[in-house]
């Protein structure tokens, strides 16, 4: 693959709504780099990127594809995301990793709800973004009302530096505010007096000395404006826009020497301590598993044995590779900055930090699956090999939770929804050559304490045996998740058996009173005691279940159901039974926006009562109504919604059956 070393790097992701274009710009950006010498087509399978089966099958890129290409004498590691919500955990694990990100928005749909997810998640990371007005050639493209939309849902620093010539099929191309000479001096294109003034008047918000010129008049250089604009968008106060027309080609190159101007170099020395993050998985035939790997600080060679901080464990390196879409080349070195495959890792899990975790940014949740789904074998010989399968797979998307319970037989997953779960049953048979059957999707709904209250453990019978537990359990803030943490001194509970305490109580949270996770709760340990003689560290694993459910009985628990954010454009004459159905799915909304023939109305909903809802819109509005949504949170449910799961296992609330139980599953690891 001829991949040369260059001092400058930039990481950049390409991310957007479904059919935006992501994919077919990607496509372009090799093809100009001279990376690849013919043009795929996304429609055709023959996208580089998209070089899994089902990819090629279906149009739609369902993994995050790594790539790697040169340009203006800069390395470009580009990630191409997917774009269909059900495929948002790629996009979730991609973001981590990016020092900067280019967001498509299509020029005839303009943002929609996935583009306001993905900008949220950009902004919360402070990613330095650039957005691409793609698709002017299409009929409909109306950059104008792209733009205002861009500015009134995500920033109003969303600034033009590009002027396009032409509209629909008479788009001709784009003109930049700026060129760079070879002397390295920039200087203004044309006249485009109109798009400088926009951009002075943009960054004026942000520097003072703009701003007086501004208001004075006087004309700024363009040489300190645009240096102004550079860092601010290097530190994501700032958002260029340029335009394209991704299928023929145009703005592509302009789109590349912005990334090269406009996104910040990575931070981070060889020379510093080790420091990476595990972000991907992918598999190879001879090597077997390879972690994508964003190193922050140090470096990686060949055959050097590595850190695992997240696991406690050491690992020796076999090979380091630079991937191209499913293509391996053997560099033998991953300097600070850059991104590579490193084989060898055989327990490694994505998100697993390598070295120092100081230098590697948190990650961040883009949504949850809301949904739950059986999975069994068409052959019931297959049962062992499809566990194993599925196992595989979960450990490439942590987000399927794959559960096994081995005593019912039955494996249970997470899924975004149903073109997921199209995927997954293709990969089964394509890749692992096995037929599975999957269960009607249930909604996801969790728990939450109802008030404050104690839970109280004392397993001391039958000896040998001696834990006493007391925990405090109150509510926390809705989409707050589970805070631990312990008040007692360490001469009453060994930090150890603290220790041990600490890892089991999300793990005894797993299933509430109803069945259902129980979330949004504070629980802090306010009492503990061990015995010198009797206690085992595996007596903490017991009774901490015990103790928690106890507590759990005192607190009762209130059920949380998932609501999204929806957006709903339709023509006028259906407003009155789309109304209609809103209310009966019990919708808070507002009031519905009219603009010519159709109308906008946007609110929140129940997933659980909307699932079917797409399809009745379609029949209400003749196919011609659009339904968006995006994760919004989980709610109480109302009166009268009580929705029980089967619990797994034996409860901890039925002690001598439950003690008798986890005694015979520990006895081995006790002795």
């Amino acid at each position: 693959m001829n991949i040369h070393k260059t001092a400058c790097i930039r990481n950049v992701g390409i991310v957007a709504h479904v059919d935006a274009g992501k994919t077919t710009t990607t496509e372009h950006m090799l093809y100009e780099s001279g990376r690849i010498r013919s043009l795929g087509r996304v429609d055709a399978g023959t996208a580089v990127t998209d070089w899994m089966d089902v990819e090629r099958e279906r149009g739609i890129s369902v993994r995050a594809a790594t790539t790697v290409f040169q340009w203006k004498d800069c390395t470009i590691n580009l990630i191409d995301t997917p774009g269909h919500v059900d495929f948002s955990s790629e996009v979730e694990r991609s973001l981590r990793v990016l020092d900067g990100a280019i967001l498509i928005v299509s020029a005839v749909e303009g943002v929609q709800a996935h583009t306001e997810t993905l900008w949220n998640a950009l902004r919360t990371l402070r990613i330095p973004t650039m957005i691409l007005i793609n698709k002017m050639d299409r009929v409909g493209a109306d950059a104008q009302r792209v733009l205002d939309e861009l500015k009134k849902y995500l920033s109003p620093d969303v600034i033009p530096i590009q002027q396009y010539n032409g509209m629909e099929e008479a788009f001709l191309g784009v003109k930049g505010l700026w060129e760079r000479q070879e002397s390295g001096t920039v200087h203004r294109t044309a006249d485009l007096q109109e798009l400088y003034d926009g951009v002075l008047e943009r960054l004026a918000e942000h520097d003072e000395s703009l701003l007086d010129a501004y208001i004075s008049g006087n004309t700024v250089p363009d040489s300190v404006l645009v240096e102004r604009l550079f860092e601010l968008t290097r530190q994501a106060d700032a958002y260029p826009v340029l335009f394209g027309a991704a299928s023929k080609g145009i703005g592509i190159q302009e789109l590349m020497n912005a990334i090269v101007e406009y996104m910040p170099a990575p931070l981070g020395k060889s020379e510093d301590p080790l420091s990476g993050v595990v972000f991907r998985l992918e598999r190879d035939k001879v090597m077997g598993k390879i972690a994508m790997v964003r190193l922050y600080g140090g470096r990686i060679q060949n055959r050097d044995v590595i850190h695992n901080t997240t696991l406690e464990l050491d690992e020796k390196v076999t090979q380091i590779r630079k991937v191209h879409a499913g293509h391996h080349e053997d560099v033998g070195v991953l300097e600070a900055g850059d991104i590579a495959g490193v084989c060898g890792l055989g327990r490694v899990r994505i998100g697993d930090v390598i070295g120092s975790a100081d230098a590697v940014p948190p990650a961040h949740r883009l949504t949850l699956p809301l949904l739950t789904v059986q999975v069994s074998p068409v052959q019931t010989a297959d049962y062992p090999q499809l566990v194993a399968a599925l196992q595989e797979l979960s450990d490439e998307d942590p987000l399927l939770d794959l559960q096994w319970h081995q005593e019912e037989r039955e494996l249970h997953m997470k899924i975004m929804g149903p073109i997921q779960l199209e995927v997954l049953t293709h990969v089964l048979q394509s890749r692992f050559g096995l037929q599975a059957e999957f269960g009607q999707p249930t909604i996801i709904y969790k728990e939450t304490p109802s008030r404050s209250g104690f839970g109280f453990v004392a397993y001391t019978m039958p000896k040998p045996c001696w834990a006493i537990l007391k925990f405090h359990i109150e509510p926390g803030p809705r989409g707050s998740g589970l805070t631990y943490h312990s008040i007692v001194k360490p001469e009453k509970l060994l930090p150890g058996y603290q220790n041990e305490v600490a890892r089991r109580v999300p793990e005894a949270l797993q299933q509430g009173l109803r069945g259902w996770e129980v979330t949004d709760l504070k629980v802090t340990l306010v009492e503990g005691e061990h015995h010198v003689w009797h206690t085992h560290p595996l007596d903490f694993v017991l009774a901490t279940p015990m103790g928690i459910m106890d507590g759990l009985v005192n607190t009762e628990t209130t059920l949380l159901e998932p609501y999204l954010h929806f957006r709903i454009t339709a023509p006028e004459e259906a407003n009155g039974k789309i109304m209609h159905e809103l209310i009966l799915m019990r919708a808070v909304f507002d009031y519905p926006v009219i603009a010519g023939e159709r109308f906008t109305v946007e609110g929140t909903i129940p997933a659980a009562t909307s699932l079917e809802f797409p399809v009745k819109l379609s029949t209400l509005t003749g196919g011609r109504g659009t339904f968006t949504t995006r994760f919004d949170g989980y709610r109480e449910c109302p009166p009268g919604v009580d929705i029980m799961r089967a619990r797994r296992g034996i409860n901890p609330l039925d002690t001598s059956k439950y003690i008798l139980s986890m005694r015979n599953a520990l006895g081995s690891q006790r002795s």
